[in-house]
């Protein structure tokens, strides 16, 4: 392995494709990348390294081509006064405007994203625009140049909101999961009674199917398109006109009351193929003339993307959800065979399109809801960090995913194994040479129904850790992306919709990333368990040393609730689970000491209503209420309110590490004892409009 990556000239290939040939997991600390993922990494990018002679071969190549290009594939400017690439964008500081260093006497033309042909590229409004520009001696060439906000828009003051995994808030209107009809009642809601300024949900991405579907909304078959599986489907005009058997209501009741009386985990699959049943009956249905233009200008707008979903669909329907597996020539999107597949499934086809359609309304028709509720934000949506490898996306986008590669981490404190998340990357050229296609039409997709978007592992926007397919996640390497385009469009999108934007960043982060974020409006995440003084005596951090630009939260779906911190069964879940690495006394009592330090902390500011005397949890409410004010005290823009934590659930909604050992992403909001509470008695509970009063008067006297 060392001798491998003391090859100069590997190296040298590996750095001109952004590849790492090393990484730093902590300060003063740097790690080799053994020299099959490098070379695994460049094949995936179609450079071959195999051998000493091919890589003199591609990286002769790769120069030559450098030198000769006249623009490269991609170009960002900003609006407003120039900054500087920070670290971590992948482009040094100081590097000149591509436009500056042409051959003199260069013709430019811009064709603008306006529609206007212009032969300079100054002064351009926003926009991403084609570039074409022939040197004398008759060489051209061509790219793509954003013109971007120079930051996104920000919160105007302060505001908090509720964060909740929407298949979990379960209505006695919903069939056996929470819907988007429950989604714009909560928010109507919060924003109406309590003044919140928006409700944070899970990925709503499309999902693959299966028997049974992977439950996790981190591994969605496109995140494009959202999963018809949320529609309220009472709501659907059309749905009025139809005929629904008694059989299929008593299915849904059932369904229902499997999960809120019963204790049931949510099916989801049980759920789809109910709904699945009925909306077969709703798209039968002529749409009226207003609507059918309202879809006709939703199937124009969405175009080729939007069939190829739908007959990915439809495909699957006859071949399985795993496109690898299907016939040969209906792997490849464009071929003769899968046109005529698409042909002949024209009806199932037309099904898929139409559920996109409808669940896209039912998305903004909930946007609506929380404006109309006061809302300056509204609801926050939640962007996966990828796809997964058989779904729609990955078989539409193929020639932009990476091959044989999948997304993960390298090892750290947390995870010494590392960590493999089964994700195709995007291959960073093949955006480059679209413009960034793929990505651009995602975020525009998203930002139409979200009042502000939350990107997962934001730090995947500069750099992703790449593991070969068959290799343990230790021996990956991280592979640059061209972070300054990527942002530059997540600005341009996001100002057109007056969103904005709140980037997952816990863990490692690479130096320079948050710096970079936060000078371009991207806002952090920062959890109250992690934010402790590292560089000093690691006690918990006080308000005032915590940062303004981020939502500020007590936990995640990840983590346990805060109930749960407080009487330790955390720590009891996971010994049950087989997590540890400790003895169970020493996890005991080290999550003690944790919990104890931030109690003294709130108590010392004057925090907590009614001091406990004895350990954490003798008074849990007003312990929640208290991590909740000091959330306040902070300068953060925006604070989460983890909505099981109103009710005093203990069950995390996610446990990392673990599959079939614990039921992630299948568990109603429950009260302390386990049972499930529906929205409408969640809404109704004393103890969590106590905290959100809480909150709410907090907020007040931070001077929001």
């Amino acid at each position: 392995m060392a001798a491998a990556l003391e090859d100069e000239e590997l190296r040298a290939l590996a750095e001109l494709h952004g590849v790492a040939t090393s990484y730093s997991p902590s300060p003063d600390v740097m790690v080799a990348v053994p020299a099959a993922a490098v070379i695994a990494a460049l094949a995936a990018l179609e450079i071959d390294a195999s051998t000493p002679d091919a890589v003199r071969t591609a990286l002769a190549e790769r120069e030559r081509e450098l030198r000769d290009r006249l623009l490269p594939p991609t170009v960002v400017r900003w609006t407003g006064q120039p900054a500087a690439p920070a670290a971590g964008t992948g482009t040094p500081a100081g590097t000149p405007d591509p436009f500056d260093v042409l051959p003199p006497g260069t013709q430019v033309q811009v064709d603008t994203e306006q529609g206007e042909r212009r032969t300079s590229a100054d002064d351009l409004p926003t926009g991403v625009h084609h570039v074409t520009v022939t040197a004398p001696d008759g060489r051209t060439g061509h790219a793509h140049l954003i013109v971007a906000p120079e930051r996104l828009p920000t919160p105007t003051g302060r505001s908090y909101g509720l964060l909740a995994q929407l298949y979990s808030v379960l209505s006695h209107r919903s069939w056996g999961m929470g819907d988007l009809g429950d989604l714009a009642e909560l928010a109507a809601w919060a924003g109406r009674t309590h003044g919140a300024g928006f409700v944070q949900v899970n990925p709503l991405h499309a999902a693959v199917p299966g028997a049974p579907t992977d439950p996790s909304p981190y591994r969605p078959s496109s995140r494009r398109f959202p999963d018809p599986v949320h529609l309220r489907v009472e709501d659907v005009p059309e749905y009025a006109y139809t005929e629904p058997s008694p059989r299929l209501r008593e299915r849904a009741e059932r369904l229902r009351a499997d999960v809120l009386d019963k204790g049931a985990l949510i099916d989801r699959d049980a759920v789809w193929e109910l709904k699945r049943e009925a909306l077969e009956q709703v798209v039968r249905v002529p749409l009226g003339p207003g609507r059918q233009a309202a879809y006709d200008a939703y199937r124009a707008e969405e175009g080729q993307a939007l069939e190829d979903h739908a007959t990915w669909y439809a495909l699957a329907e006859e071949h399985g959800p795993d496109w690898r597996s299907w016939p040969e020539p209906l792997r490849d999107p464009r071929s003769a065979d899968t046109a005529r597949a698409r042909a002949r499934l024209a009806g199932r086809v037309e099904f898929h399109t139409r559920l996109a359609w409808l669940t896209d309304q039912q998305l903004r028709a909930a946007q609506r809801a929380a404006e109309e509720a006061g809302m300056p934000i509204g609801i926050v949506h939640d962007l996966a960090v990828g796809v997964h490898p058989v779904g729609a996306d990955a078989w539409s986008q193929q020639d932009h995913f990476a091959a044989g590669m999948s997304v993960g981490a390298p090892p750290d404190a947390f995870n010494a194994r590392g960590q493999d998340w089964g994700l195709p990357p995007w291959r960073p050229d093949r955006l480059a040479e679209s413009g960034h296609a793929p990505y651009r039409q995602l975020l525009r997709a998203l930002f139409r129904y979200a009042g502000a978007l939350r990107i997962d592992h934001v730090m995947g926007l500069f750099r992703l850790w790449w593991v070969p397919e068959g290799s343990p996640p230790t021996e990956g390497t991280y592979v640059r992306y061209d972070a300054e385009a990527m942002l530059a469009l997540l600005a341009l999108e996001a100002s057109r919709a007056g969103a904005l934007v709140i980037g997952e960043d816990l863990g490692t982060v690479e130096p320079g990333v948050r710096e970079t974020l936060q000078r371009r409006g991207v806002l952090g995440t920062s959890v109250l368990w992690f934010e402790r003084d590292w560089t000093g005596d690691g006690r918990p951090l006080p308000p005032e040393g915590w940062r303004a630009d981020c939502l500020a939260t007590a936990t995640t779906h990840d983590l346990p609730p805060t109930a749960a911190r407080l009487t330790g069964e955390h720590v009891d879940l996971r010994e049950r689970l087989g997590l540890l690495t400790r003895s169970a006394a020493d996890e005991h009592a080290e999550a003690v000491a944790d919990t104890a330090e931030w109690l003294a902390l709130l108590g010392s500011l004057g925090l907590l209503d009614s001091p406990a005397a004895g350990p954490p949890g003798t008074d849990e409410e007003a312990e929640i209420q208290g991590f909740h004010r000091f959330l306040l005290r902070t300068p953060a823009r925006l604070v989460g309110v983890w909505l099981p934590d109103g009710i005093g659930d203990r069950r995390p909604q996610n446990v990392p590490g673990t599959w079939d050992q614990y039921p992630n992403w299948r568990l109603p909001v429950s009260d302390p004892q386990g049972r499930p509470v529906p929205l409408e008695e969640l809404t109704a509970s004393p103890r969590l409009r106590a905290l959100l009063a809480a909150v709410r008067t907090g907020l007040g006297h931070s001077g929001a």
